[in-house]
């Protein structure tokens, strides 16, 4: 197959280095001519990954439309708060090609999820939503891992198994799309809180409480947005929010251990110098939970502490005095 994946960064690399090994054609696409001017000169991105040599066969455009005409499939692997952006240069140019939102978070302002900001311009009947406990490295490596496929389209489904399922790389299909986008946008908000646990040096028994606290929470949550709560025990649920919440790996996780441990300077620089999505997620989750009346009180102790109203330590007691 003939399949395009929007984003150079890490995780979208590692995709295309395991369709690759599935003997797909791939192209990337940058919005950025020095990156992909570096990548066709060095085979590196020297930003995300910078160990890895990207192979010659995965070509790099910052042509859009070189990079989705004639497709198969399309993969979009870029930061959420670019999704309306590039979904709205596609519009008109999307036929028969199965659109695949490995992208992670809710738009801002319009607390959109991204299967609908990309709706706005594209065929819904086209899109399906990727998520599961998988790191790029882990993906690079050849590592078994094991994710959630989502969507109304049976036949998108299923085309899109055949591409990128193999020995080490499980999809399992669902129509839950909006629990899939819940879990997997809100894990990285869940992740912060989870990194200034361990910051303060929380015990592994507190640890597993406020893991358990939160898959709660998030059952509660997917229920009143629509979706089914049974998609908090799948890859994208339970599986993709403990591997975010207990890695290192993880840039939200630690982006809370910074916050649990370091000055207001030294937070400032991280921030600078790293993408955290569950920073952009957080301000859309806080907003729609208020907009849908919803009580989820994790969200706004979260959004509390990075406002600098209150102290991680009253994670603590949020825990005991959670109802």
């Amino acid at each position: 197959m003939k399949i395009s994946i929007l984003g150079t960064g890490a995780y979208g690399l590692s995709l295309a280095f395991h369709l690759l090994e599935n003997g797909h054609d791939i192209i990337m696409w940058t919005a950025f001519e020095e990156e992909k001017d570096a990548i066709e000169k060095t085979r590196y991105n020297q930003k995300v990954l910078k160990d890895v040599k990207i192979p010659e066969e995965i070509k790099v455009t910052t042509n859009l439309e070189e990079a989705i005409l004639g497709q198969d499939i399309i993969v979009v692997a870029v930061p959420a708060h670019v999704v309306n952006s590039i979904s709205k240069q596609m519009m008109g140019k999307i036929d028969n090609q199965i659109l695949v939102i490995a992208s992670k978070g809710i738009e801002q302002n319009t607390c959109l999820f991204l299967e609908d900001v990309i709706a706005k311009y594209n065929p819904r009947e086209n899109i399906c939503v990727m998520a599961g406990g998988s790191f790029a490295i882990d993906i690079i490596h050849k590592m078994p891992v094991g994710l959630s496929i989502a969507s109304q389209n049976e036949q998108a489904i299923a085309i899109v198994k055949k591409a990128f399922e193999n020995e080490h790389f499980k999809l399992r299909p669902t129509k839950d799309t909006v629990g899939v986008q819940i879990c997997s946008a809100i894990k990285n908000v869940i992740a912060i809180a989870a990194g200034m646990l361990d910051g303060m040096k929380a015990s592994e028994s507190t640890k597993a409480m406020f893991i358990t606290e939160s898959l709660h929470d998030i059952m509660e949550l997917i229920f009143h947005l629509g979706g089914n709560p049974k998609t908090i025990l799948s890859f994208s649920g339970f599986g993709d929010i403990l591997l975010t919440c207990t890695s290192e790996k993880s840039r939200n996780f630690t982006f809370g251990q910074t916050l649990a441990t370091k000055s207001k300077e030294e937070i400032e620089e991280y921030k600078r110098t790293h993408t955290i999505e569950g920073l952009y997620t957080l301000e859309s989750i806080h907003q729609l939970i208020q907009d849908k009346q919803v009580d989820i009180g994790i969200i706004d102790l979260i959004h509390e502490i990075i406002d600098g109203k209150k102290e991680p330590k009253e994670l603590f007691t949020f825990l005991i005095e959670k109802e």
